[in-house]
């Protein structure tokens, strides 16, 4: 039994509890761990992987055998992660360029959504550029979206000047130049947060169909650890930072499979309860088993 977990501690105590369970698991090392994705989705290369949630959705629209475990690994704020170097800000995207590494990236699907949600902006009066394609095969870009140069890279397009606005997270460049586009972005966040009573949820687990058939007690016994150490570490606050359970993620799931919906990142609508389902009946367990 396979995992990929980007936390040490989650890895540990997953590997603790599958072992106990019965299971032979082991830690497969890939960094950074979005890496891991494109195998587990489409040829089960392992059978427990930490994913991006936008990945799952994509998964699921597109008859992947993944089934999603409700622990997230990676919350947070994602307004600051528009960033520009000039005096524009979020009111100027319509007709300029904005870059993203991938269409499907997360972080990207969260920014997109509060520029249509809280900006009133039109996403195809911008100027889209990608730089990477979709983890799962069968997803493609927009046709209103243009992909960069083979070899280019966004943060090097963004500190050029090729590109007006970038959506970057953990590969945003050390700049003095950089600013961020929404004004406050932090406290704009949180606000957002508290009004959705939800911080956005960038990686949750994932499991493959065949693992769930095979190692099911094991797996049950590494999300009940998992879902310890996250529990140990809350914060606190007024919303959950690292909610779990089916009940604690539903919100989240909801609102960026809608999102994903308008910015044509999935072809269908995937409904939360579409997902629950899948892996209950994988697993054999009622929804109160994984918290919902």
């Amino acid at each position: 039994m396979k995992l990929v977990l980007g936390r040490d501690d989650l890895a540990a105590a997953a590997l603790s509890a599958a072992r106990q369970a019965g299971a032979e698991p082991e830690r497969v090392d890939i960094k950074p761990v979005h890496k891991a994705s494109r195998g587990f989705v489409n040829t089960s290369d392992v059978d427990l992987c930490e994913l991006a949630i936008v990945t799952v959705l994509q998964a699921a629209a597109h008859g992947k055998p993944v089934l999603l475990l409700p622990l997230t690994t990676l919350g947070r704020h994602q307004h600051q992660t528009l960033v520009t170097l000039g005096r524009l800000s979020v009111a100027d995207v319509e007709g300029r360029s904005v870059g993203v590494r991938a269409w499907s990236q997360t972080t990207g699907v969260w920014v997109r959504g509060f520029l249509t949600e809280q900006y009133g902006i039109d996403l195809r009066k911008a100027d889209w550029t990608t730089y990477e394609g979709h983890h799962v095969e069968g997803a493609e870009d927009p046709s209103w979206v243009e992909r960069a140069p083979e070899g280019t890279k966004l943060p090097a397009d963004f500190l050029a000047g090729r590109v007006d606005f970038g959506i970057m997270g953990n590969e945003l460049p050390s700049d003095d130049r950089v600013r961020t586009a929404i004004d406050d972005a932090h406290d704009v966040a949180e606000q957002w947060s508290k009004d959705q009573g939800f911080v956005p949820v960038n990686h949750v687990v994932g499991v493959s169909e065949a693992a769930a058939a095979e190692h099911g007690a094991a797996i049950l016994a590494a999300y009940d650890a998992m879902r310890s150490v996250l529990a140990a570490k809350e914060e606190g606050g007024p919303v959950a930072l690292h909610p779990v359970g089916f009940t604690g993620l539903r919100a989240a799931f909801t609102k960026a499979a809608a999102y994903a919906l308008e910015q044509d990142v999935i072809p269908r609508a995937v409904h939360y309860d579409e997902l629950v389902e899948r892996t209950c009946a994988a697993l054999g367990v009622a929804p109160s088993r994984l918290g919902g």
